[in-house]
């Protein structure tokens, strides 16, 4: 069972229970809306992917990918577009939307899985099972042991604070928000606060010693692993 949440939203009630039922049975978490006002009623940040209708009742699926990509916490999140036109001028209007793919209809679910397969595994790379070892600077760490090591030392992480290290060192100079490090490394463990995220980075920090302001606040944004000269 893996632990991506799916959004779908497609006026076609039908299309919706068949993609569903065969998404849950990869064992992804779907919800389904049938129009984009139903699915601005919901939590928009609790799914990794959104599936897209573009023709809609009043708000189309590519104001809705606007509307979505317009939120600074939702900016990164994949989106998909299905559709029953298939010129190359609506395929550049969905892609210019923030699309990541783009299906037309009719279409093989199989097909459909696959290629959301693919971009969860590329949008979400500290939730794959990938034994990715890193070394940068004095910071060594080593994935099939989940250890890691300051200057040869030990750290002795927690669980959470060695994947949060992990996803940071691994993007170095990337600037992850908060939303996105609780939806990567807490997934969907319940209500959990920005100040967990903080609190976990204090003291990844303070285990880092000298080293800990390779951890960089940008002030707005989030946080990312920077080496710097000491």
């Amino acid at each position: 069972m893996n632990s991506y949440k799916i959004l779908m939203v497609d006026d076609e009630p039908d299309l919706c229970e068949i993609v569903q039922f065969n998404l849950e049975n990869e064992g992804y978490s779907v919800k389904t809306a049938n129009s984009a006002e139903e699915a601005l009623t919901l939590n928009l940040a609790d799914y990794h992917l959104f599936v897209l209708d573009v023709m809609m009742g009043k708000m189309n699926g590519i104001q809705l990918a606007k509307e979505i990509k317009s939120k600074r916490e939702l900016s990164d999140r994949p989106i998909i577009f299905l559709t029953a036109k298939n010129q190359e001028i609506d395929k550049l209007i969905a892609f210019k939307a923030g699309a990541e793919d783009y299906i037309s209809k009719p279409f093989s679910i199989k097909e459909m899985i696959a290629r959301i397969s693919v971009i969860l595994r590329r949008a979400y790379p500290a939730q794959q099972s990938r034994e990715q070892d890193i070394e940068t600077g004095p910071l060594k760490i080593d994935f099939a042991s989940r250890r890691a090591f300051i200057d040869g030392s030990d750290m002795e992480l927690t669980k959470k604070e060695f994947d949060i290290l992990h996803l940071l060192a691994g993007k170095s100079g990337r600037v992850f928000s908060r939303d996105e490090l609780l939806n990567q490394i807490w997934n969907d463990e319940g209500d959990i606060s920005d100040r967990t995220v903080d609190v976990n980075i204090r003291r990844i920090r303070k285990k880092m010693g000298k080293y800990g302001d390779f951890i960089t606040t940008r002030s707005g944004y989030g946080y990312s692993f920077e080496l710097k000269d000491l």
